[in-house]
């Protein structure tokens, strides 16, 4: 990964980016499993048993810093600040049972891409003003908790962002993943491969705007 890159956040159903001024000097990411070992009276510790996956989630600071152009530092800040509101134009709205819900982002750095995730939690501390009031640098804590299934952050290299090396697309309109198999590996009954390195279970609600791993390696 180079020094040089510059961190952002990708919003669902959107090609805006939210750029990271500085690049956090640390992330913090961790899973965790369910298991049951029962009790039994008269009986030492019993076989424990698998109940199920827990979502993963990953922990950051951002700051950002306008002192040098004066401009409130609630340009930047108010764009994460929108992340935690209800997005009423994402699929699956339905405003009559109140069924909506605010976008996952993902976070981008390099060559680390994390895996969908909404922002569970989110504290702006404001932590310089101009002599007016202005608030000039903030520090921005973030919890992610990842969306749907991922090989985001996988055992092989938890840098690459998917366990074998990759490429990113961004779905266009009208594109299914068969014409994106067609264009990257020149084959779309390839696009399986695709699917299962993005945990797709129904190649057809993949929605414009996604953005998906394209794994250089063949299955």
């Amino acid at each position: 990964m180079a020094l040089t890159d510059k961190a952002y956040l990708m919003i669902e159903g959107s090609s805006e980016r939210i750029p990271c001024m500085f690049n956090p000097s640390e992330l913090q990411i961790s899973r965790s499993n369910s298991w049951d070992s029962p009790s039994l009276a008269g009986q030492g510790v019993q076989k424990a048993r698998y109940t199920g996956a827990g979502a993963g989630s990953m922990s950051l600071t951002l700051t950002f810093d306008t002192t040098d152009t004066g401009q409130a530092v609630t340009t930047y800040t108010g764009k994460l600040m929108k992340l935690m509101d209800v997005d009423p134009s994402l699929g699956g709205t339905d405003e009559q049972s109140n069924n909506a819900r605010p976008p996952y982002v993902t976070f981008h750095w390099g060559d680390l891409h994390s895996f969908e995730a909404v922002v569970s939690n989110l504290t702006l501390q404001f932590t310089y003003f101009s002599s007016t009031g202005v608030p000039l640098r903030a520090k921005v804590s973030m919890s992610l908790t990842q969306y749907k299934q991922s090989n985001a952050f996988g055992p092989q290299n938890p840098t690459s962002g998917t366990p074998h090396p990759h490429r990113v697309h961004r779905v266009q309109p009208g594109e299914t993943l068969d014409r994106i198999s067609a264009r990257y590996y020149g084959d779309p009954t390839r696009w399986r491969q695709i699917a299962s390195a993005n945990g797709i279970t129904d190649p057809l609600a993949v929605r414009s705007g996604t953005l998906l791993s394209i794994p250089r390696t063949s299955i």
